[in-house]
């Protein structure tokens, strides 16, 4: 890569270029998500936080949190919010967007190894981000770990949605919409190049909820939003 070339990720997923990649877009980053998702972002957020149901007193970690925009929903009820993402771009405006909430904390962390002690929080969540882990199988052991028993996890994430109609209109806008208004609206359009490719080859609702009971949840249920093309995944860790 050479100096001005924009940083982009492959379905390798090293760590240090998916961060890096997120680095470049933090600032602009929710804004060209509102804007590509047609808005529907902020839809999928406050139905997470509505699954989250955070409580005062709780403590929540928000993994992959990017600037905050989810954790600061999280925030208002009154819980104790860790906001956790290994982009330090992303923390660093997170920090700087939302300094002065007494009840929300920015922290560098890496999704399979997190710097934090076992049975920490009452609730783990994590929004867009376990499609960008190296290996989201670990990060789903890690999420157990710091999860109290009984404590639950919720995971927002793009899937494939399950009408082939619709799916095929879907993929028609990422493949040929959405580059082009990548280009008009982001610093750094290959970034969503990865996007796509990253939600084809991810797996669908089923799968991914059947990896989620093989790193040890139980309980697991998911919500199809906007049609499949995000689903909400909730579980709960075993009190024994």
């Amino acid at each position: 890569m050479t100096e001005h070339e924009p940083n982009r990720a492959d379905l390798h997923k090293d760590p240090s270029r998916v961060s890096g990649m997120f680095d470049e877009v933090a600032e602009g980053y929710d804004r060209t998500n509102t804007v590509l998702s047609l808005g529907n972002d902020r839809l999928w957020r406050v139905a997470t936080t509505r699954a989250v149901a955070p409580r005062p007193g709780q403590r929540i970690l928000d993994l992959a949190a990017g600037t905050g925009a989810s954790s600061v929903s999280l925030a208002r009820s009154g819980a104790d919010v860790v906001a956790a993402d290994f982009s330090p771009g992303m923390i660093a405006e997170g920090r700087r967007r939302h300094r002065g909430i007494p009840n929300l904390s920015f922290t560098e962390a890496d999704a399979t190894s997190l710097p934090f002690g076992d049975a920490e929080f009452d609730t783990v969540t994590m929004s867009f981000g376990l499609r960008n882990v190296n290996d989201p199988d670990k990060a789903l052991r890690e999420l157990l770990r710091v999860t109290k028993p009984g404590g639950r996890l919720v995971v927002c994430e793009f899937s494939h949605p399950p009408s082939r109609a619709f799916g095929g209109l879907y993929r028609f806008y990422n493949d040929r919409v959405l580059p082009v208004v990548a280009k008009a609206v982001s610093s750094n359009a290959e970034a969503y190049d990865y996007l796509n490719e990253s939600i084809r080859d991810w797996p669908d609702q089923r799968t991914l909820s059947a990896r989620i009971r093989a790193a040890g949840w139980t309980d697991v249920a998911y919500r199809n939003l906007s049609f499949g093309i995000v689903a909400v995944h909730r579980a709960t860790k075993p009190n024994a």
